[in-house]
């Protein structure tokens, strides 16, 4: 009876450090990125807002429905503001700029143009 219970808590603190060990890996600046312009998105660039180019495509070969969500993740790191660029099937594009990614943990691109932060 004694070792099941150790094994059990030697279980759940081995969870627990798995879990923690994530959390460590993940950027400051993750998020969730949630489509609501109505249209499909076929690419999606995040880029630091103090760059004048955009970063490659997070979407790959997917496409970003209207209503679905995404996860963006980034590396360690602490750069506060970033812009973000929805190009559709069209070709055209909106843009969100210096969006504060540092106390944001959802991005719900809008019909309107606009975002609205988390």
């Amino acid at each position: 009876m004694r070792k099941i219970k150790s094994l059990k808590v030697f279980f759940l603190a081995a969870l627990f450090v798995m879990g923690l060990s994530s959390v460590a890996f993940a950027g400051a600046q993750d998020f969730v990125l949630v489509n609501n312009t109505g249209f499909p998105i076929y690419k999606v660039n995040v880029s630091a807002a103090s760059t004048n180019s955009w970063e490659e495509d997070i979407l790959g070969s997917s496409v970003l429905m209207n209503g679905e969500s995404i996860r963006v993740n980034f590396g360690a790191g602490n750069t506060q503001y970033w812009d973000i660029q929805a190009i559709f099937e069209d070709g055209s594009a909106i843009a969100w700029y210096n969006i504060d990614l540092l106390s944001t943990y959802q991005v719900t691109l809008n019909n309107d143009g606009t975002a609205t932060l988390q």
